[in-house]
C-alpha cells in the first residue's frame, strides 16, 4: 500500500524514528503488563501443521487481562467466533475493532476467510501512531477507506500460523502485500514490519474459528 499523503508520510517517517529512539510502548493497565505466569505454547498445533490452537497454546503478560470463564472477550468466548466477531468483544482491541468497521465489507472479508494470522495492535498501539501523526493527519487516514483498508490488511497474512509457525517461516507476506519479519523464540516472538520497526507480542496463539490471532503492541507499516 502507498500512503499518498505527504503529511501522512512524514507522521510515519517520525513514528519510525520515535518507535527506534523509545524501546516500547506503555503496555496495557498502564505501565509494564503483570509478568504473572506467562504460559507457553505447546507443540501439538506444530506438529499438525495446521496453525490451529487451543486455550492451553495461548502465551503473554497481556493475557491475564482479558474477561475470564464465558464473559465476552474471554477465550472461551472468543474461540467458537470467526475473528472479527471474536476481536469485537476483546478490550484490548477497541482501537482496532471500529478502524476495521470503517472499511466497507472489511469485517465480513475475515470472517469469511478460511485459515488466516492475525497481527492485532492493542489499543494502545493506536494510540502512539496518534501521537506520532496529530489528531488531523490520524483522522484524515481513518476516513480514507482505501488506505485505512490497506493498512489493516498488512496485518493479515492469508495463512494460519502458530507462534512456533510463525518463527519456523522467519518470513511472511500479508494479505496486502509486504513482507513481515519474525524472529524470537515462540514463546517470545518479535514481528518486524516494513520500515523496520519491531512489535512484541502481548498476547499470542489466541484461537478464533478461522484465524490465530497475536495482539501485539506496535501498528505495522507496510515499506511503501
Amino acid at each position: 500500500m502507498r500512503i499518498n499523503r505527504v503529511a501522512f508520510a512524514g507522521a510515519l517517517a517520525a513514528l519510525t524514528v520515535t518507535l527506534a529512539a523509545c524501546g516500547g510502548t506503555q503496555q496495557p493497565g498502564g505501565g509494564a503488563a503483570a509478568p504473572a505466569e506467562p504460559m507457553s505454547p505447546t507443540t501439538s498445533a506444530a506438529a499438525a501443521g495446521t496453525g490451529v490452537t487451543t486455550d492451553e497454546d495461548v502465551f503473554g503478560p497481556a493475557c491475564s487481562q482479558l474477561p475470564q470463564g464465558d464473559a465476552p472477550g474471554s477465550l472461551d468466548s472468543m474461540g467458537p467466533q470467526p475473528v472479527a466477531g471474536a476481536a469485537s468483544t476483546n478490550p484490548l482491541l477497541t482501537t482496532l475493532v471500529t478502524a476495521v468497521g470503517k472499511v466497507d465489507g472489511l469485517a465480513d472479508t475475515l470472517n469469511s476467510q478460511q485459515a488466516i494470522t492475525v497481527f492485532a495492535p492493542y489499543n494502545g498501539a493506536f494510540d502512539e501512531v496518534r501521537s506520532a501523526m496529530g489528531d488531523r493527519a490520524f483522522n484524515d487516514l481513518l476516513a480514507d477507506r482505501t488506505e485505512l483498508g490497506g493498512l489493516l490488511s498488512y496485518h493479515v497474512v492469508p495463512q494460519r500460523y502458530d507462534s512456533d509457525g510463525l518463527v519456523a517461516a522467519g518470513t511472511v507476506t500479508a494479505l496486502a502485500g509486504g513482507q513481515i519479519r519474525i524472529s524470537g523464540t515462540a514463546d517470545a516472538p518479535t514481528i518486524t514490519d516494513g520500515k523496520g520497526n519491531t512489535a512484541s507480542v502481548l498476547c499470542g496463539n489466541i484461537p478464533t474459528s478461522n484465524a490465530t490471532v497475536f495482539v501485539i503492541d506496535k501498528v505495522l507499516m507496510p515499506a511503501g
